[in-house]
């Protein structure tokens, strides 16, 4: 996942000397997106103070360094995060993402880039800075990063449902995008296979780590099975975890952060996959999905903004108990897809990342629900 920061341009022209710290606009651009400066500076992860006042002095030479405040989030758990302020209030906050150990087996930075730039465009991600050798700055959104309790609360999870809703109704300029699900799945699963080593590889019971036949024969499954139930595939998040999520009270708005994951894929998955993290990253419990009734709540906002958004008649947005019911039955299959997903990243964050996270465990979690709810989200019908 980007799996949570945990919280939330600049024009400059090139030197005529191409001194490695200074900043050119030479990432991204193109498709009516501004080239984003970038710094030819990589950033120790384990220590990234140092590395992220460079970058900041760079961005902000008005700026005393001496003024300079910092704050490390802790709640991520594929990349690490400083804020960088002097305003008391972090109003003129500048985030410094530096990337994992290794997070460029899961995540194409190319891809991430043009995708900020695309929802930046469309008022749905932060400034975006600069980018470095290892990473990312960009603006700080103020408000408070989402915990499961707070996208149980139905004040909440409407704005969310509506957030997300905006972000699958940004159209891919006429072409009719792939999703990347399958393409994402195999990759994982070829590293799990390939890259880890041969304990991970041994046939386990199921409710441990299950072997690489295994693994294969449930993504043959749910290649046959879900792309059948006729999910429209839309710009997804991917990865709409609690911490993603920053809500703005005095706006009374959430925005979604960290696009690592983001891309084309299945309505239905990014939705499956949101309610998956109801259940919460550090300490995971189940027992939080959310039952039928919270989801349906949450479709019927979801689906009068998307509709409102695609149709171009704000005035027709009834939705139908047979489109409700579809989505519920659709969501609740994907979402074996999303613990698919995560396991395997578990598996392989677990051989390289450097973050003090237990993510063999994780893994072990994601597999055991997929194993749990396979037979009872298959036996869900599809309305005639």
């Amino acid at each position: 996942m980007g799996r949570g920061s945990g919280s939330a341009g600049l024009a400059m022209a090139a030197p005529p000397a191409r001194c490695p710290d200074c900043p050119r606009p030479e990432r991204g651009g193109g498709g009516g997106t501004p080239a984003v400066p970038h710094l030819g500076i990589a950033v120790d992860e384990r220590d990234v103070l140092p590395g992220a006042l460079r970058i900041v002095r760079l961005l902000r030479p008005a700026w005393e360094p001496a003024a300079v405040k910092t704050k490390l989030f802790t709640d991520g758990i594929t990349n690490k995060l400083v804020a960088c302020y002097t305003d008391e209030g972090m109003g003129d906050a500048l985030l410094v993402r530096v990337y994992g150990r290794k997070t460029e087996l899961l995540v194409d930075r190319e891809t991430e880039l043009r995708n900020f730039q695309v929802l930046r465009a469309h008022g749905c991600a932060p400034d975006l800075y600069c980018t470095f050798q290892n990473g990312l700055c960009y603006q700080f959104l103020p408000g408070t990063a989402l915990g499961p309790q707070h996208v149980r609360d139905p004040n909440i999870f409407r704005l969310v449902a509506r957030e997300m809703a905006r972000v699958h109704a940004i159209h891919a300029n006429g072409s009719l995008p792939r999703p990347i699900l399958w393409q994402k799945l195999h990759k994982y699963l070829s590293l799990v296979k390939s890259e880890l080593s041969p304990k991970v590889s041994e046939p386990r019971p199921q409710q441990d780590v299950p072997g690489p036949e295994a693994l294969e024969q449930e993504l043959a499954w749910m290649e046959e099975t879900l792309p059948r139930l006729g999910s429209p595939v839309v710009l997804c998040h991917n990865d709409l975890l609690c911490k993603n999520i920053i809500y703005d009270r005095a706006r009374e708005h959430v925005r979604f952060i960290d696009y690592e994951y983001t891309g084309y894929n299945y309505q239905a998955f990014d939705i499956g996959n949101h309610f998956n993290e109801f259940a919460g990253v550090k300490e995971v419990d189940y027992g939080l999905y959310p039952s039928k009734e919270t989801q349906l709540q949450w479709l019927h906002s979801y689906l009068q903004a998307y509709k409102e958004l695609t149709q171009g008649h704000p005035g027709d947005t009834q939705v139908s108990q047979e489109e409700l019911e579809t989505l519920y039955v659709q969501v609740n299959k994907f979402s074996l897809a999303s613990h698919f997903l995560w396991a395997c990243w578990g598996l392989i964050q677990d051989k390289y990342s450097t973050i003090d996270f237990n993510f063999l465990r994780y893994a072990k979690l994601r597999f055991k629900q997929y194993f749990k709810m396979k037979p009872v989200v298959a036996a869900l019908q599809v309305p005639k």
